[in-house]
């Protein structure tokens, strides 16, 4: 999940992110700058940890990291049609990538790298950067949306299917083969998402006034939320917490609706015998005659909490996760602030901000060496897209609490050089830099 900031704060311009994004499951935050990119350790609500810091790529609007390994891709202006894989506690590039156009976002699980232009998507094996499909059949897209499921296991990526209405197209990363298309929206698509799983689908449309969310593969409606009714917003990020129990949207408002997945639209539970659930039975019961607008609208749910920014018109990025045993509501934006707050998650209502963290300039905490905390890494670049992390806490299957690949398992590095690319004498990758894939 990442967000390019167009706009910086009022005065402030130099200061401003260029872009900022989340890793695949929550643990570290990368921000871009004029100066480079940053990234930032999310074990703590008091403390954030500067992981590393790169000043060698100026004006980097594209930063992605691979979970908390030491992979992470650039992209800066000064050659927006290049894309840069670097091994940063080495220090050294791993490969580039040149493509026809500019690239407009980068996402990445432990198979797939995807890499979106505004009419095409690059499929990349990850453990040998090989490519292995060109999606060329992409209506205009010119935001770069598209989502990536960060479950090796399935790898479904999704993408708009047309210009005009908000067609999702659900494509398979492993067979690469189109899945399904689901009608989503009427307006045109502004956000998507999956679940850590890759078994859930979220997305918004342009009108920023209704949320739903669909089974994969079979691309069938499971909840539809409603964020508002008053006014049209601009949908920034939607993101599940890792347990998938909760959904959250961030929007060019002042306000973060999170919304709880307890149970599928067609099997509300029974209201309880007294005359107010009586009413609601009545209520519900007259939908069925009404328009089809009308009675969607009364089956829509609402939020289940609430986070309250204190600015409004910012580019921003929401996400949910479990920071010192406890559920958290993560909000970056592009005047360069983190702001964490905690959620409830069995009564809901508003979040209590509890924490303010500036991520340019002296308020953000000394690098931390994570090498000090960490088993020593393997050295090949296959071995780096593999490596089991020590802080994060993903419940995705396949993966092991600790965010290694399996639990206990290292895969040999010769299972991963089966690409064009053969590894040396000292079990490296080595630089590789290819035009026009």
């Amino acid at each position: 999940m990442e967000a390019e900031a167009a706009d910086g704060p009022a005065g402030g311009a130099e200061a401003a992110l260029s872009c900022f994004s989340f890793n695949q499951d929550c643990t570290s935050l990368a921000i871009g700058t004029k100066a480079g990119y940053k990234l930032f350790s999310l074990s703590s609500v008091e403390q954030l940890d500067q992981v590393h810091g790169s000043n060698e790529i100026p004006d980097v609007y594209i930063v992605e990291r691979l979970f908390s390994s030491s992979l992470v891709v650039v992209v800066s202006h000064t050659k927006p049609r290049q894309m840069n894989v670097y091994h940063f506690k080495k220090g050294t590039e791993i490969c580039n990538y040149s493509y026809s156009s500019n690239i407009l976002s980068i996402r990445l699980n432990r198979q797939r790298l995807l890499v979106c232009l505004e009419e095409s998507i690059y499929i990349h094996n990850i453990k040998d950067m090989k490519l292995l499909k060109t999606i060329l059949d992409v209506p205009a897209n010119p935001t770069g949306l598209c989502a990536l499921s960060i479950n090796h296991s399935n790898s479904y990526v999704a993408y708009p299917g047309s210009l005009t209405t908000g067609e999702i197209v659900l494509y398979d990363g492993h067979s690469l083969k189109t899945v399904c298309t689901i009608a989503a929206h009427e307006g045109t698509l502004a956000a998507i998402a999956f679940n850590a799983a890759g078994s859930k689908l979220a997305s918004a449309s342009e009108k920023g006034t209704v949320i739903r969310v669909f089974s994969v593969p079979e691309g069938q409606k499971l909840y539809e939320f409603r964020r508002g009714m008053k006014r049209y917003v601009t949908i920034s990020s939607l993101a599940f917490s890792m347990d998938s129990q909760f959904l959250c949207a961030s929007s060019n408002t002042e306000t973060v609706h999170i919304f709880k997945l307890e149970h599928l639209a067609n099997s509300r539970p029974e209201e309880p015998s007294t005359w107010s659930g009586y009413m609601g039975k009545m209520f519900m019961a007259a939908s069925n005659y009404l328009p089809a607008q009308v009675s969607d609208m009364m089956n829509q749910d609402r939020a289940f909490a609430t986070g309250r920014l204190n600015f409004s018109g910012q580019k921003n990025l929401c996400t949910l996760s479990t920071i010192q045993k406890l559920p958290r509501l993560l909000v970056a934006s592009s005047d360069g602030h983190l702001y964490i707050y905690n959620l409830d998650p069995q009564d809901g209502g508003e979040c209590v901000l509890i924490k303010t963290h500036r991520l340019l300039g002296s308020g953000t905490t000394e690098e931390n060496k994570e090498n000090d905390l960490r088993p020593s890494l393997p050295q090949s670049y296959a071995a780096t897209v593999a490596i089991p992390s020590a802080s994060s806490a993903s419940t995705v299957p396949g993966y092991s609490e600790d965010g290694g690949a399996l639990r206990g398992e290292v895969i040999p590095e010769h299972e991963f050089a089966t690409g064009p690319v053969c590894l040396d004498d000292e079990n490296e990758f080595p630089p590789v830099s290819i035009r026009n894939p």
